[in-house]
């Protein structure tokens, strides 16, 4: 009886054993699960597609394709800091945050201000770039000495739709909203066809675009569009109450001023058309 005990108990502990393992292998397995980032992979310098891994450039999802550029090279601090490998959701803007809500990516990095509007349906982190607004021109443009946001009287003027770009529009004194367009590829065809006189954006992409196309220019506006202070950053967007926020936050808070700056400089020179 006593020799059925032992074995019985020898049994169990070894049963215990294999489920404690199991277990592990499970979790371990979960936390190496690649990082879904979603954004648009079109908004350069943040963000754009390239058909090699150069200068660090990350896979996109069921593509042959890479993404590159600023909230890429974010992400993947994000992804070192988590010791998880960072893959590209390349998504529309209107379905970043479907995409989110849905499960189909674990957060968006991609430009995205943490609007009280968006901040009802999803959680942001801490900034990790500020915003400075645009208007983006042709160089021979009746407008391209607009100083302030009343000098663009009878501007056909647009920006990107579903973003803040566009509603800032409505503080251009006369200009002539146009309607918003889908992304900023387009907006610099509509801007070359003269089918409209600027675009608003940020700095960044504003450069970005006079350095890929030399009849562009751009102006600082002073005084410029009248701003709410969490629309004048960029943040990362996670789904509500997701424990990830945590995590991210404290890599963010690793990543110094000056390297932010380093990696937005890199991300200009390097975008498609900068040189």
């Amino acid at each position: 009886m006593r020799k059925h005990l032992k074995m019985l108990l020898v049994s169990l502990v070894a049963l215990l054993s294999l489920s404690a393992a199991t277990s592990t292998v499970f979790v371990n397995a979960e936390d190496n699960e690649p990082l879904l980032v979603g954004m648009e992979a079109a908004y350069p310098p943040y963000n754009w597609t390239q058909s090699d891994d150069s200068n660090d450039a990350v896979a996109i999802q069921n593509s042959p394709d890479f993404a590159n550029g600023y909230d890429v090279q974010i992400a993947r601090k994000i992804g070192e800091a988590l010791g998880r490998e960072v893959v590209i959701v390349k998504t529309e803007w209107e379905g970043l945050l479907p995409a989110l809500q849905s499960g189909k990516i674990d957060m968006i990095i991609a430009g995205m201000s943490p609007t009280e509007e968006r901040a009802k349906v999803i959680d942001f982190s801490d900034p990790y770039y500020s915003i400075q607004f645009a208007m983006v021109m042709l160089k021979d443009s009746a407008y391209a000495e607009a100083k302030s946001i009343s000098d663009f009287a009878d501007a056909k003027v647009t920006g990107q739709l579903g973003t803040l770009h566009y509603a800032l529009l409505e503080q251009l004194e006369g200009a002539n909203v146009q309607q918003a367009m889908d992304a900023f590829p387009v907006m610099r065809v509509a801007l070359q066809s003269k089918r409209i006189d600027a675009y608003v954006s940020e700095i960044p992409e504003a450069i970005s675009a006079t350095n890929a196309l030399a009849d562009f220019t751009y102006v600082l506006l002073d005084p410029s569009f009248d701003v709410p202070e969490a629309d004048a950053t960029i943040s990362v967007g996670v789904k509500k109450d997701s424990p990830l926020l945590e995590e991210i936050n404290k890599a963010l808070a690793e990543i110094s001023d000056e390297e932010r700056e380093e990696i937005m400089e890199k991300a200009i020179n390097t975008q498609p058309g900068a040189n």
